[in-house]
């Protein structure tokens, strides 16, 4: 499949994370491909969204997030944890896609046994099943120089996609507590 091109993260937010369902998130990682396809996404878009990074304005952790469209954005939190988000929108603009979720179906025991048996459901798993850290922020995810980008998968149907509100937003007010920007696809 194609990696997908800087014109594919240069939409709107929302319009990216719903179409990132099915593609296919790929790490080069010690000379093996790691791949799972993409199952669930939120959109963060701009300082305005208080649910997102940006609120706080240009800093040293959100800079990636105001660079082109198409560069990873990893960000380390609760002390423990990577993310890994898919930048988006016009340079200068701050939006991501995090990608919180994939379905292994290449490398599948080597996922297996860096995730210990157990499945790569969540934002920090699947950066710990494809081993990506902070030394892949601002990686480009429209070449594959880097070990790591995202290939076009199969379009998944509305109907077996489900919008919801973003998770763990708990300290976050309304109405951006309560966004539908969660996407959910269920695979077969």
């Amino acid at each position: 499949m194609p990696i997908l091109p800087r014109t594919f993260y240069a939409r709107p937010t929302l319009t990216v994370a719903r179409e990132l369902l099915g593609a296919r998130l790929v790490r080069l990682l010690d000379g093996v491909r790691l791949a799972g396809l993409i199952t669930e996404t939120e959109a963060y878009i701009g300082e305005t969204d208080l649910g997102c990074h940006a609120r706080a304005g240009r800093t040293k952790r959100t800079e990636v997030m105001y660079g082109p469209p198409g560069l990873a954005y990893v960000y380390f939190t609760y002390g423990m944890h990577w993310c890994l988000n898919a930048v988006t929108e016009a340079e200068g603009f701050p939006a991501a896609v995090l990608i919180r979720a994939i379905r292994p179906v290449e490398g599948v025991e080597v996922i297996a046994a860096r995730r210990r048996g157990r499945d790569a459901d969540g934002p920090a798993k699947l950066t710990q099943a494809l081993g990506i850290d902070g030394a892949l922020n601002g990686a480009d995810l429209c070449s594959a120089d880097n070990g790591l980008w995202i290939e076009a998968g199969d379009p998944v149907p509305d109907q077996a996609v489900t919008i919801g509100p973003r998770v763990g937003l708990y300290t976050v007010p309304e109405p951006w507590k309560s966004q539908p920007w969660r996407f959910r696809a269920r695979l077969d």
